[in-house]
């Protein structure tokens, strides 16, 4: 099963995982061959079946995960489960021989429509299978508010973490939106979404490259 992914940016923590970081100067061009990704999994309440896309960038610097369906809401007559949405990708990374990566940064965007009084919050986790640790960022708007959001978490270069050379790992991205009422007026619906108008909106992931000894 295959995803929709486009490009662009920001994913901080990503996985604090059980690899070592590596030398930043060993960093190269991305290499000329495309990497593939195929998705092993697509699961949570956010991304029910053929809602999630994931495409790579013609550069291989970036890839973008796409979602169409991807709401949270409380308040009105929003089922009482609405509040927390989550997804999660579980992802096989096909490299080009020699190679390894890590995942610099990642961009998350939407739009919030928060009551005076709500909260809405963005988390996400990073980790290749196998890894005892995960890296969490999470980020919070606080209504009122009607707008687009953005949130962009990165990862200072000497801290990346870099897949298993020769190895296969598969990359997982846990996501979650979760709308809190607080002292806002119960009657009215405060929501978040992780898209758009036009039925979709991208999570964009950058990569960088390193050459296996």
């Amino acid at each position: 099963m295959s995803v929709a992914l486009l490009a662009g940016g920001a994913l901080a923590a990503l996985i604090g995982a059980g690899l070592p970081a590596q030398d930043p100067t060993g960093i190269s061009d991305p290499p000329p061959d495309k990497i593939v990704i195929d998705v092993a999994t697509v699961n949570g309440s956010g991304c029910p079946r053929g809602t999630a896309a994931v495409a790579v960038s013609e550069d291989n610097t970036a890839f973008t995960v796409t979602y169409s369906d991807y709401l949270a809401q409380a308040g009105g007559n929003s089922a009482p489960t609405a509040f927390r949405k989550n997804c999660q990708l579980s992802l096989v990374v096909h490299v080009p021989h020699g190679f390894t990566y890590a995942i610099a940064s990642a961009d998350y965007r939407g739009f919030a429509s928060l009551e005076r009084g709500a909260k809405g919050t963005e988390k996400a986790s990073y980790y290749f299978q196998g890894s005892p640790d995960t890296g969490t960022k999470s980020h919070s708007f606080n209504g009122p508010v009607a707008d687009n959001w953005q949130a962009t978490d990165e990862t200072e270069v000497t801290q990346l973490v870099w897949a298993p050379c020769g190895k296969q790992r598969n990359f997982n991205i846990n996501t979650e939106l979760r709308v809190d009422l607080g002292t806002s007026d119960r009657t009215k619906t405060s929501f978040m979404t992780m898209d758009s108008t036009d039925g979709d909106i991208s999570t964009i992931y950058r990569v960088k490259w390193k050459e296996c000894p």
